[in-house]
């Protein structure tokens, strides 16, 4: 890939994402898991062949030693970005949000891991709850429904392309999998939470309606995923998300 031309849109701990003349390049930093890099261009693909539109990968490759993936650039400007600026259509804006997440809930690919077995992983390797706290959580996670739809797993406004001609993209596969969408819909409340409960609310009011799912059932998921978001061990959010691991009343 030529990066002569890159223009640096995206900077994380782990990661730098530029725009060049080819597309998106996301350049990962060298201690980052190769297998995690090779896992997201493999998740993409396989989302693609689903029939959903979205960013193509391109290309593996390494650059000055470090792993890249070349995705299909996707012109248009992020929802989040448009829920700012007119603020006065944010329902609009969330309605349309939430239909599609249920076109990507209506999807399956069965190759794709499974969301429980990631969520398992995530509650057991916490070191931050105790062995009970975390035994309630796999109680709770092992009686919930087993399903088989896609799920995102990052599903929030700044991971979709709102283009001018107003058609929307979803970016940003690395957490993809297959399972309950109750438990995709807790997360992006969460995620919703963490910055505006505002529109966490309206998210959750909309979701519920537009699926036709009772409140209460998301709700039963968000200690589960709280926990797994905290296995991400970002210390700004640790107190929030800690408040709702309470599985204390679970029967």
């Amino acid at each position: 890939m030529k990066l002569e031309n890159k223009k640096l849109i995206v900077k994380r701990s782990y990661k730098e994402v530029y725009k060049c003349d080819e597309g998106i390049v996301k350049i990962f930093e060298k201690d980052h898991p190769k297998a995690d890099v090779f896992n997201e261009a493999l998740n993409t693909a396989r989302v693609e062949a689903t029939g959903l539109d979205i960013p193509k990968i391109k290309e593996v490759s390494e650059v000055d030693g470090k792993w890249a993936l070349l995705i299909e650039y996707k012109n248009g400007t992020t929802l989040e970005e448009m829920m700012e600026s007119d603020k006065e259509n944010l329902q609009k804006y969330m309605e349309d949000f939430v239909k599609l997440q249920l076109e990507v809930h209506s999807k399956k690919s069965p190759r794709l891991n499974k969301l429980k077995d990631k969520l398992a992983s995530q509650i057991n390797g916490l070191k931050d709850l105790d062995a009970t706290t975390r035994y309630e959580l796999m109680t709770r996670l092992e009686s919930m429904p087993k399903h088989d739809k896609l799920c995102h797993g990052d599903f929030n406004p700044s991971n979709v392309i709102y283009g001018k001609n107003g058609k929307m993209t979803i970016v940003d596969w690395a957490h993809a999998t297959q399972g309950n969408a109750g438990a995709d819909a807790a997360m992006t409340y969460l995620l919703f939470a963490l910055k505006d409960q505002k529109k966490a609310d309206l998210y959750m009011k909309i979701y519920c309606k537009e699926s036709d799912t009772a409140r209460q059932y998301v709700e039963q998921w968000l200690p589960i995923v709280a926990a797994a978001q905290l296995a991400k061990e970002n210390e700004l959010e640790k107190e929030f998300l800690m408040k709702w691991i309470d599985v204390v009343d679970y029967q």
